[in-house]
């Protein structure tokens, strides 16, 4: 472990090219191509080989030499992607085959995703547990949880392995964007896509049905859609006029319209209507958006401050986030519950929830206003001091204690404990989730306000 603190402390400066949020983790990408990750770690999804979270970033040994150009977490899983070698990597929970390695074993480690092997991969987009891509001529892939249609195959099955989505066959995809369990696309022509579980008019298709293939929104007059981004349950879209439009469910204010009121197709943000708005993010019930000038906006559910304004208060209107002086923001990204930002001096904040170490400061505090991570802020430690990983490889078998194969899914109408355990398969040699059917498709509709999703039990 000296060596390793050593080693990562020679060399060039480097500098954080990128970050990604899931549930309670944060991945970001330095220069070098190197992946480090901190939070919560109980499923893999920090990567390190262990179920041990972090509080402070820490280098992904299993990703040197891989060659890492993005970075994309869904909730308890991460993704990871090599423009030079057309390689996609994934760990982290692997129920419902969210990581497209054929099963529903969860990795400690990454791995390669056999079925995007060669593929040039523009984009990967992951929601709470399923994923998809868009390839180098347009094309998209999907697989993993499909209970609502939200891989858009047009049936209600898992995919253990990535698909292509046969309604796209001849239109180009610019941009995906994946919520809990539905799903937006942008196409290079500026139409905008809705498909997947659609209760609350998120998939601004004008009703609250879902849709088991893609579904075009109805156009909004002279605008062509641009950017899209997915909360949990809301869809957040940017026009070429840098105009923003956002629909869906509006419970704590999320959709930044001044009221609690779901809209079932888009509906332009007026609070910002005289911003240019260059970059979106959705959080669990929150969203933020970021200006031309490097400004940048939070609403929403707001209750471990991950908004940003200075308080804890919910916020159905946008309000401008406090604290990062005398410099702009040029990328942002939501996790479920806390908030990551870059700016244009090479510096990173987080703020929000941080009870398993997410906002990467060393401890497991809450906050309500950006702090800067030392470790990876240029005006900070500049990466040099991070440590690594013990020293892997990609995975080829993970280790899962039996003892950890049965988990208890809380729900907000909380059933008998039968009814809320992962029972435990084996498939070549690696323990699979099964999960129970009785608990039908909104098992997972809405968690409750604690960090705890899954909570392991002896056998």
């Amino acid at each position: 472990m000296e060596e390793d603190k050593a080693a990562s402390s020679e060399g060039p400066r480097k500098r954080v090219v990128a970050v990604s949020a899931g549930a309670s983790h944060t991945v970001a990408l330095l220069s070098g191509d190197v992946v480090c990750s901190w939070g919560r770690a109980e499923d893999g999804q920090l990567g390190h080989g262990d179920a041990e979270e972090r509080h402070l970033p820490l280098i992904i040994s299993a990703l040197d030499d891989c060659e890492i150009s993005s970075i994309t977490c869904g909730a308890d899983h991460t993704t990871a992607r090599s423009e030079s070698t057309k390689t996609v990597y994934s760990w982290g929970w692997g129920d419902f085959g969210r990581l497209g390695h054929g099963n529903s074993s969860d990795l400690f480690v990454p791995r390669a995703i056999r079925g995007l092997r060669g593929l040039e991969i523009r984009q990967i987009a992951c929601g709470d547990s399923h994923c998809l891509a868009i390839t180098g001529d347009g094309e998209v892939h999907s697989w993993g949880r499909n209970q609502n249609g939200q891989l858009g195959l047009g049936h209600t099955e898992d995919v253990l392995v990535p698909n292509k989505v046969a309604a796209f066959e001849g239109i180009a995809v610019k941009m995906l964007a994946a919520g809990a369990e539905h799903t937006a696309a942008v196409t290079e022509s500026g139409k905008l896509y809705g498909w997947g579980w659609g209760r609350y008019g998120n998939l601004g298709l004008g009703d609250r049905n879902d849709r088991l293939v893609p579904g075009e929104v109805a156009a909004v007059p002279g605008e062509k859609m641009n950017l899209v981004a997915c909360g949990w349950r809301h869809t957040i879209a940017v026009a070429d006029s840098g105009k923003l439009f956002t629909f869906g469910w509006s419970k704590y204010g999320q959709l930044g319209h001044g009221d609690y009121e779901d809209h079932l197709v888009p509906f332009q943000v007026q609070a910002l209507k005289n911003k240019t708005i260059q970059a979106v993010s959705g959080g669990w019930r929150h969203t933020v958006a970021l200006d031309e000038d490097g400004q940048l906006y939070g609403w929403g559910w707001n209750k471990f401050g991950q908004v940003g304004c200075g308080n804890t208060d919910d916020q159905n209107s946008p309000k401008l986030v406090t604290g990062i002086d005398n410099q702009k923001v040029t990328q942002v990204t939501c996790g479920w519950r806390h908030t990551v930002a870059i700016t244009d001096r090479g510096n990173v904040y987080s703020w929000g929830r941080g009870t398993s170490g997410q906002l990467g400061h060393g401890d497991a505090v809450d906050r309500c206003v950006p702090k800067r991570v030392e470790a990876l802020s240029s005006d900070g430690l500049a990466c040099q001091n991070i440590e690594r990983s013990p020293s892997r490889t990609c995975a080829t078998s993970n280790w899962i204690s039996p003892a950890e194969r049965y988990a208890v899914v809380p729900d907000e109408t909380m059933g008998p404990l039968t009814n809320r355990l992962h029972q435990t398969n084996y498939m070549d040699d690696q323990a699979v989730f099964v999960p129970d059917a009785s608990t039908g498709s909104d098992r997972t509709s809405h968690l409750p306000d604690s960090e705890t999703k899954r909570l392991r039990t002896a056998l």
